[in-house]
Order: C-alpha cells, then structure tokens, then sequence
C-alpha cells in the first residue's frame, strides 16, 4: 500500500510531529531525534515515550524514521567520527524503545582523499554501531547529492555487500539521484535504473523513497531540494515512481522547503497523491481503450 508523509520539526515534541502529519493527511513521518545541526542527544521521559508510541498507534503513522544529525561523517578519522558513531548507537537504541524503524544517514565525506584506510574505518564503524544496537533496527544509508559517499549505485553497493548486515537499507532521494546523473523520467530509463539497483545491491534492501524536486540541473552535484513541480524533475519521474509495480508500495516521504517556505507542507504531499490518482486514470483510460 502506498505511504506518503514527510520530514516534519519536532517542536513542541515527538508528539506534535506526529498530530501535524494526521493534520496533512499523510500515513508515514521523518523526524529528527534532535538538533540536526549539534552533537545532542534527545531526552525524553519514559511518559513522553509512552505517550508518543500511543498516539502513532492510535492514528496508524507508520513508518516512522529517523533522521541522522547533518554532522555525522563515520569516514572521519577523528573526533567527529567517534561522535558519529555515539550519536548513531543513541539513536537507534532510542529508536527500539519508540517503535521508530531506523535512522536515515548521510555517511560522511572522505574529504577529497579517499584511500583504503579511511573506507576501512567506515566499514568498521557502521559494523561497531549495529553490534550495540537493537536488532529491530535499521541503518538506512542515504544517497548523496553532492560528491560525498553514497553518490553512485556502485559506492552503495559496495558498502552494503562488504557489510553483509541484514540490517542495512538503504533511502534513495530523488533529488539526490537526478544531481548525480540518475535520469528516471521515462518508464524505459526507470525501468533500467531499478534493474541496475536489483542487480547491483537488491530491490529487498530499498526501504524508502525522499521524494524531492531539484533546484539545480541534471548531473550538477548539488544537493538543494525544490517543491514538487517547481524544480527541474519532470512530474514524470514521480508519477512514474509511485505507480511502478517494484516503488508504489514504499514509503514516499518528502523533505521539501515548502511553499511558504517554513518545510515540507500539506501542498507538496497533496501534489503527489494528485499525481497517484493521475496514474489511475491514465491506466483505467487505457484498459478502457484496449477493450
């Protein structure tokens, strides 16, 4: 069954994130655990726990995501890395006790010199966090938009089969694939492009879709996210995504600034159930044609 919800602020509490997505008509959420911008832990009692696992049940948010702080960077060799991997192993116990399936995380940046070395502190570091943390969890690399790690199919794929963990998934942004030269406008290059991630990593490790337009051209490594409709993407690729038989039943989940620009909003995630319904009616048209 399709899902779209979006990355929503945790002002006010876990809480009020969830009430807002009900109030935008969405099924699925995003959420920071905290401050995405500083090494900080969330801190929440065992009341607020309760009350937010309560309130998600009873409204049938879910998924529900994590999302990792903007600092973390498991390839860094010092004192970031090490926080990376405290800050991750928090979050995912913390994610356990919520109910909460996983953080998304950006990898880090091998800092234009990339080597053996730093690629085997990765893997160990992303090994060293699934050790200490809940079985019930997922790590879900996201692709990159810029030239950080995870911009290609190849760099994904190589990090999840040299882990060979179950417990890694992986979030494709669609921002994020057309500025690194990913074009799925057309039922033909979608269908290439999802054969090419069967082939290369498996289709059973996609777990979510960001569903983001572009501000910038294709292929122009820079990661800037536009309200759907008014950026770069052709509608194509989103109409596309949610009614292909191997996407339409993932979670969709927005990160766009808004029309208002204060964040993802109801009008975005309006745009993408419009464009569900005008898949429907282009196949009913066509089944109606044929007979």
């Amino acid at each position: 069954m399709l899902k779209i919800g979006a990355h929503l602020s945790i002002s006010g509490g876990y809480t009020k994130a969830v009430e807002r997505i009900v109030e935008y008509g969405g099924d699925c959420l995003q959420i920071f655990s905290s401050s995405p911008r500083m090494w900080s832990d969330a801190k929440l009692t065992d009341g607020e726990k309760e009350i937010f696992r309560s309130v998600r049940e009873r409204w049938r948010i879910d998924p529900v995501y994590f999302h990792a702080v903007y600092l973390v960077n498991l390839a860094d060799l010092g004192a970031t890395g090490e926080r990376s991997v405290q800050s991750l192993v928090f979050e995912l116990q913390l994610a356990s006790e919520l109910q909460i399936r996983g953080s998304i995380v950006h990898l880090g940046s091998f800092l234009k010199d990339e080597n053996s070395h730093k690629y085997d502190m990765l893997l160990t570091r992303m090994q060293d966090i699934l050790k200490r943390t809940p079985e019930d969890t997922f790590f879900i690399i996201e692709n990159a938009g810029t030239r950080k790690i995870g911009k290609s199919l190849d760099e994904i794929a190589r990090i999840v089969h040299d882990l060979n963990n179950d417990r890694v998934r992986v979030c494709l942004d669609t921002c994020h694939l057309f500025a690194t030269g990913y074009d799925l406008s057309s039922q033909e290059k979608l269908d290439v492009f999802l054969d090419e991630f069967e082939k290369k990593i498996g289709l059973s490790y996609l777990e979510l879709w960001h569903a983001n337009d572009s501000k910038d051209s294709l292929r122009s490594f820079r990661d800037r996210h536009e309200n759907i409709g008014e950026g770069n993407l052709p509608k194509d690729v989103f109409r596309l995504l949610l009614q292909h038989p191997r996407t339409k039943d993932m979670p969709f989940i927005i990160e766009t600034p808004g029309f208002d620009k204060v964040g993802p909003d109801k009008r975005n995630m309006d745009i993408l159930k419009s464009l569900v319904m005008d898949a429907f009616s282009t196949i009913r048209h066509k089944k109606s044609c044929s007979s």
